[in-house]
């Protein structure tokens, strides 16, 4: 029976961690739901914004409540509540010393930032004992022409930064941060740092360690699977994915298989007739996050928006960084096309399954190992319990494996011998750490790949 549930859970844990693709559907539907109003945010504000969304300090229905107008007594306090949990998940050590700064909780700029000062000051940390002063210097309040401003009432969007920045500099003080599984290899003229991805996540993952988000910003180049915030590769996934020969996937599948999909159409509310249009594996793509709605308190879209290669992918854009693709969406979209009918069909099996017979507790507690080896940078751990999921061999994990990390080694050998700079490299864990994997291929051709951390 456990053999039977590990692998159930392997088809969605895997597929969802290891194709990047596997993600698109998730994301895509985010962007549909998003509500068509334009969001109240400054332009120069963006990237702090856009780290602070990860944190799970406040909810992005702000951007379209007042975000630019003064800020409530009940989100100041709920955004502050939130920012202590924050910093209380570090475990740190008191300070016996600790003498809180007095406060009115009257929602200025300045009030704030000495509440911000409090959470902090609790703790045996370097922080001084003025707060304005601690706040500056380490670049958390942040002036105007018309100066700091400290009496002036905040707004939603004052409040958020002020707190996205203390979040920030806290985990960088206490040399605290998610690690991430991760190694550097280098020639005499070309740095490249190889970073091993989950491809959901949850705010407890964030902020990332310091050194590491420092290694991205210094590289000319992030290199991903697939840019799957490219229009076109999005295009492609969309037309390929669904039937235009007039054919249905009723036409494909077994009627068992058929009415196990009626079954969790009817348990989610999903209508058959746009289910039927889609390939097995566009719908095991999709379906395998159904089973993991709220296991983590978080909707699937969260989950995946959440994601490593999210993260460093909307960061690149930011910084109008190049985004180079090992393979790209179309080339995985081509991988499951050319999957055989028998395989398609089996992977939508174990999918349908593991909704219909859930083993959520065994796929939360391993999907809950993966983040906390991740954040730890505990790549022993990470790989252990990674490789226990890797199940039997089979088309699918055939198609997830071997020739796809050769192939990639190759393209990263490629910019080693013929580019110059520093390069940021972000795939699915698993392709450093099954056997025969990408740093294996590295090391076979001459390359010593090293820890990241040492």
């Amino acid at each position: 029976m456990m053999k039977k549930i590990m692998k159930r859970t392997s088809a969605v844990l895997l597929g969802a961690s290891l194709m990047l693709t596997t993600v698109v559907p998730v994301i895509h539907a985010e962007e549909q739901t998003q509500p068509p109003l334009v969001p109240s945010i400054s332009n120069w504000a963006i990237g702090t914004l856009n780290e602070g969304e990860k944190y799970g300090i406040y909810p992005t229905e702000w951007y379209f409540d007042g975000f630019l107008q003064e800020i409530p007594v009940d989100k100041v306090n709920e955004l502050l509540a939130l920012t202590e949990k924050k910093i209380a998940s570090l475990g740190l050590a008191e300070n016996k010393k600790y003498k809180p700064v007095s406060v009115k909780n009257d929602n200025t700029r300045g009030d704030i930032v000495k509440r911000l000062y409090n959470i902090v000051a609790r703790y045996d940390l370097p922080v001084g004992t003025d707060a304005v002063q601690f706040m500056k210097e380490h670049n958390i309040l942040q002036g105007s022409p018309n100066g700091l401003q400290l009496e002036k009432k905040a707004t939603t969007q004052q409040a958020v930064l002020l707190a996205v920045r203390f979040i920030q500099s806290t985990y960088a003080l206490a040399e605290q941060g998610a690690k991430g599984v991760a190694w550097v290899v280098e020639d005499e003229d070309t740095l490249v740092y190889l970073l091993g991805s989950i491809h959901l996540g949850t705010p407890d993952l964030y902020p990332f360690n310091k050194k590491l988000v420092t290694a991205f910003d210094e590289a000319d180049a992030l290199l991903v699977e697939a840019n799957i915030l490219d229009t076109e590769g999005l295009q492609y996934y969309t037309e390929k994915a669904m039937y235009a020969d007039g054919s249905s996937l009723k036409d494909a599948i077994a009627p068992e298989t058929y009415a196990k999909l009626e079954q969790v159409a009817k348990l989610y509310d999903l209508p058959m007739e746009e289910l039927t249009m889609q390939k097995p594996w566009m719908l095991s793509s999709a379906l395998s996050m159904l089973s993991m709605d709220d296991s983590f308190g978080m909707t699937p879209q969260e989950m995946a928006m959440h994601g490593i290669d999210i993260y460093f992918l909307l960061n690149a854009q930011l910084q109008q960084k190049p985004v180079i693709e090992l393979e790209g969406t179309k080339a995985q979209v081509d991988m499951f096309e050319a999957l055989s009918p028998e395989a398609q069909e089996q992977s939508l099996v174990a999918v349908l399954d593991s909704i219909i017979n859930p083993s959520e507790e065994n796929q939360h507690k391993i999907l809950q190992e993966w983040f906390t080896s991740w954040k730890q940078g505990n790549v022993e751990a990470f790989a252990k319990s990674f490789q226990a999921m890797e199940g039997e061999s089979s088309e699918f994990n055939e198609m997830l494996f071997g020739l796809r990390d050769e192939q990639m080694a190759k393209k990263i050998m490629n910019v080693l011998e013929e580019k110059k700079g520093t390069y940021f490299v972000v795939v699915g864990s698993g392709h450093f750490l099954i056997d025969k994997n990408i740093r294996y291929h590295l090391e076979k051709n001459g390359y010593n790949v090293k820890p990241f951390y040492q």
